[in-house]
C-alpha cells in the first residue's frame, strides 16, 4: 500500500469511535460523521448524538446512536492530493504521489468547493475504489477581495461585516478587515475565525 493512502480498519466500532471525520457504513451507504454529541441522562444508558453526510450523495442527517448499536466502519481509502481547478464538468485534483488526475461530479464537492483554492492539499475518499468526497482542512487561510469600508459609529461591540474572499465564500468578519487581508475561516461551519496576516 502506498504512503499516501489510508485504509479505514473494516468492523466493529462502538461509540466513542463515531469522532469527526470518521466514515461508517449506515443502511449499506457511507455517511460522514460532521458533528457528535455524547448524552448520558440519570437513568438512561448513554447515546451519542450525530449529524451524517452522506459522501455519495451529499444529504445530510441527524442520528442518535444507542449503547450496544452495532457500528459499521465503511471500508475507505484516503489518499493526499492538490486541487487544481473546478470547471462545469467537475471538480479536478492531482494525486501528491501518482501526480495522475483525479476527476470527482461537481455535485460531490459543491459545499466544499467555496473553501478551494489552487494547490491546496486534500483528502480524496474512496469508496468501492470510486473517489466519492473530498476532506478539507478543519481552517484555510483566504484573501478578502472585496470589503466595504469600515463605517464610523460601527464600532460596537459584535458589530460585522459581509466580505467576499478570493473563491467567491462570502463571510461576516469584524469591521477592521478589509481588502486584501488574508482571513482564517473553519471549513466546517463556513465562519471567520481570525486575521491571518
Amino acid at each position: 500500500m502506498n504512503a499516501t493512502k489510508v485504509r479505514a480498519t473494516f468492523g466493529r466500532m462502538d461509540l466513542n469511535d463515531l469522532k469527526l471525520g470518521t466514515v461508517i457504513l449506515y443502511n449499506k451507504e457511507p455517511y460522514q460523521v460532521i458533528w457528535s454529541n455524547r448524552m448520558r441522562t440519570a437513568q438512561r444508558k448513554p447515546v451519542m448524538q450525530t449529524k451524517l453526510r452522506n459522501v455519495i450523495t451529499g444529504k445530510v442527517m441527524e442520528y442518535s446512536f444507542k449503547f450496544g448499536e452495532k457500528v459499521e466502519d465503511a471500508d475507505v481509502t484516503r489518499e493526499r492530493a492538490n486541487f487544481l481547478y473546478a470547471d462545469e464538468a467537475g471538480t479536478h485534483f492531482m494525486n501528491q504521489e501518482t501526480f495522475e488526475t483525479v476527476d470527482m461530479p461537481k455535485e460531490a464537492t459543491l459545499e466544499q468547493e467555496k473553501f478551494l483554492k489552487e494547490s491546496m492539499d486534500v483528502l480524496i475518499l474512496r469508496f468501492n475504489d470510486k473517489p466519492v468526497s473530498i476532506d478539507l482542512p478543519i481552517k484555510v487561510d483566504l484573501k478578502v477581495t472585496e470589503a466595504p469600508p469600515n463605517v464610523v459609529g460601527n464600532s460596537g461591540g459584535s458589530v460585522t461585516k459581509p466580505v467576499t474572499l478570493e473563491t467567491g465564500l462570502v463571510v461576516q468578519t469584524p469591521m477592521f478587515i478589509k481588502e486584501g487581508d488574508m482571513i482564517r475561516v473553519d471549513t466546517r461551519t463556513g465562519e471567520y475565525v481570525e486575521r491571518a496576516n
